[in-house]
């Protein structure tokens, strides 16, 4: 048969047409199944319909920019198979995987300079500003993490993808800010690449341990007059000494080395908040995402893009509040620095923030 006769039902009978006036005229409901408020799907529909405007041809119809988004919006919000969203919306499972593939495509292209751009000088200033204000760390441009996406082994691939926690998967390199937005990203490294060797191989690493994304120069602590600190990335104790600060060890702390952990915790928090709110937002990371990796690193890509819009169109207070209740752990801080070097500086942000000068309430 030419169409299968469920299908040839779409227009009338698949989840689209039944579901999507309605869920437009219920807000709430609307913000369930897509993950976004109405005014933001149409400002983002908006932005795509150039990338999602198909030729209608003698055949048949083309797929419309709004179903091409709706589609694209459920698997990603929900994680179902192709299969699935097959007898949901009526429609051949081929041309579902192109059209979220497509789709998601498109969101790249068209977004990432307006949400993921390179960083100015002034914008890293404005970053190290709401570290200082919301955990008191000052100089500091970012945290930094990565996260182990879950994808089904690939053909042939041996354990370049078995990581170590025991389970396949691709890395997502990401700096954050406070606001749980992302920076700068790398993504698609092997699952069983170490967190430090992914970030020596990728251009965030080489451009920021190379001082190339115009990071300010080192300036004095607030309120103090000692030597100027440079600015800073913070990071867990996966990334290499040779490019970053370690914590002091956890037996035996003083107060100094005591309140630098807790201080150095609070601030890179913010990254394992963004992986969580991205994770809880598109639910298609909870399982193993069952694509071949490029169209994994297409998906991903997709992901961190509507993080970073939606972060930037509908992101309140209580959102915030609520995130910042998760609990944090012992972390590290990252440098382009040299081991020594590092040490140095460590010992320079120790001392400042047991000083009267560096402390806050809950250290008097």
């Amino acid at each position: 048969m030419w169409v299968h006769p469920i299908i040839s039902q779409r227009a009338s009978k698949g989840q689209f047409a039944g579901l999507y006036s309605d869920l437009r005229a219920h807000r709430p409901k609307f913000v369930n199944y897509c993950r976004m408020s109405v005014a933001t799907f149409d400002r983002l529909l908006a932005e795509l319909r150039p990338a999602l405007t198909f030729q209608d041809t003698n055949m048949r119809r083309s797929v419309s920019p709004e179903e091409r988004l709706i589609i694209t919006l459920r698997y990603l919000a929900t994680g179902h198979s192709f299969s699935a969203l097959h007898f949901e919306f009526r429609m051949g499972t081929s041309t579902i995987a192109g059209v979220v593939r497509a789709t998601c495509s498109a969101i790249w292209m068209r977004l990432k300079a307006s949400v993921l751009p390179p960083p100015t000088r002034q914008q890293w200033l404005d970053i190290a500003q709401g570290f200082l204000e919301r955990v008191q760390f000052p100089n500091c441009i970012g945290a930094l993490d990565a996260k182990h996406i879950r994808v089904k082994k690939p053909p042939n691939s041996g354990s370049q993808y078995y990581n170590y926690k025991q389970f396949f998967s691709v890395v997502l390199l990401a700096l954050a800010d406070t606001n749980y937005r992302f920076i700068i990203v790398d993504i698609g490294s092997y699952g069983s690449t170490a967190d430090a060797r992914i970030f020596r191989a990728s251009r965030m690493g080489r451009w920021l341990l190379s001082n190339q994304l115009d990071v300010p120069q080192p300036a004095n602590l607030p309120g103090s007059t000692g030597p100027p600190a440079p600015y800073v990335v913070v990071g867990d104790e996966g990334f290499a000494l040779s490019s970053q600060l370690m914590p002091f060890p956890r037996r035996g702390l003083d107060a100094k080395r005591r309140t630098f952990n807790y201080r150095l915790s609070r601030a890179r928090r913010f990254v394992e908040c963004a992986f969580g709110i991205l994770t809880h937002k598109w639910r298609v990371f909870l399982s193993p995402i069952q694509l071949a990796p490029q169209n994994v690193n297409v998906v991903i890509k997709a992901c961190v893009v509507l993080h970073n819009y939606v972060r930037t169109y509908e992101a309140t207070p209580d959102e915030d509040a609520q995130v910042e209740s998760l609990p944090s752990g012992s972390d590290t801080i990252q440098l382009g620095r040299s081991g020594l070097a590092g040490l140095r500086v460590r010992e320079l942000y120790a001392d400042y923030f047991l000083s009267p000068i560096g402390s806050f309430p809950s250290h008097q």
